[in-house]
């Protein structure tokens, strides 16, 4: 179930509910845009920042991470992608904040130590839904992110419940059928392999006006049950321009730097073809095979 995919489309439709789970929201938290950033040298991709109002006197901006895997380098990016973006944009922003959603604390990173500062401090936010309290219990849109991780068993009865209460609090029609396509984005994550008939049915809803329904649908399609049959026909062929990446790669830092190890040669083998074309621009910029070996830790 992709529900960082979930989440961002909760914040696409209704940024203000991030700060719901803070205990200091701006004041002009509805005026802020969920947006995705992209900083170069070396490149990075920001998929979950919240970018202040052109008018907001503070220029406080929020980055946010939804994180339902392990990752033991997650702190090491995070900080980087943001610090970097904040140094590019320091004339924009005046300070910056960090949200991180887990599920539960045992997906957070071990080691922590070398950002216990940062994250003891009030510019982090370490959200674990699983403590947020019982789904019944608490706000509409902090009760939506809690959805995503009730068991399956489960699932249908608190959606149903959601959808009764959004029609009862909601009362602007537009705020109501977005709350209405995230609880059935939602379902359908959770329960991909049912037809459309079936989900109707388990949340008393029709769903094929839904456009959120179909993207949901038409991305689980593509992640699931056709994941298969599209790997088999492009597999070949990202085999091929990843092992010319690599034999690039390595050609350019042989002739700079000379011979490399096997194991570098590994570590470079084993990343994906986006990261290579990445490698390939950032090795223009080493000044030894030490900069090499900080980048692939660093990736």
């Amino acid at each position: 179930m992709r529900r960082d995919s979930i989440f961002y489309k909760i914040f696409q439709q209704s940024p203000s509910l991030l700060f719901e789970l803070i205990a200091t929201p701006p004041t002009n938290a509805s005026a802020y845009r969920f947006d995705s950033v992209a900083v170069k040298e070396p490149k990075f991709e920001i998929d979950g920042v919240f970018l202040p109002p052109e008018t907001d006197s503070t220029r406080i901006i929020y980055f946010c991470e939804v994180q339902f895997q392990k990752d033991e380098r997650l702190y090491e990016r995070l900080f980087g992608e943001a610090f970097l973006y904040f140094y590019r944009n320091r004339e924009r922003y005046s300070n910056w904040q960090a949200v991180v959603i887990y599920p539960t604390r045992s997906i957070e990173q071990n080691e922590i130590s070398p950002y216990q500062a940062l994250l003891n401090s009030e510019q982090v936010h370490r959200i674990y839904l699983q403590e947020l309290g019982e789904i019944r219990q608490l706000p509409l849109g902090i009760a939506l992110m809690v959805l995503t991780i009730v068991a399956e068993e489960q699932a249908a009865a608190e959606a149903r419940y959601l959808i009764e209460r959004a029609q009862e609090e909601v009362r602007e029609p537009e705020a109501n059928r977005a709350i209405i396509d995230t609880i059935a984005t939602i379902m359908v994550y959770k329960f991909i392999d049912l037809s459309r008939q079936e989900v109707e049915a388990m949340l008393g809803l029709r769903l094929e006006e839904s456009r959120v329904y179909r993207e949901a649908k038409e991305e689980g399609r593509l992640e699931g049950r056709q994941e298969g049959r599209i790997e088999g026909r492009i597999e070949g062929q990202l085999e091929g321009q990843q092992q010319e990446a690599v034999n690039l790669v390595v050609r350019l830092l042989s002739r700079r730097f000379g011979k490399l190890s096997e194991k570098q040669r590994n570590r470079i083998s084993n990343l994906r073809l986006s990261v290579l074309e990445d490698l390939g621009e950032a090795l223009l910029d080493f000044s030894s095979l030490d900069d090499l070996s900080v980048w692939l830790d660093g990736h």
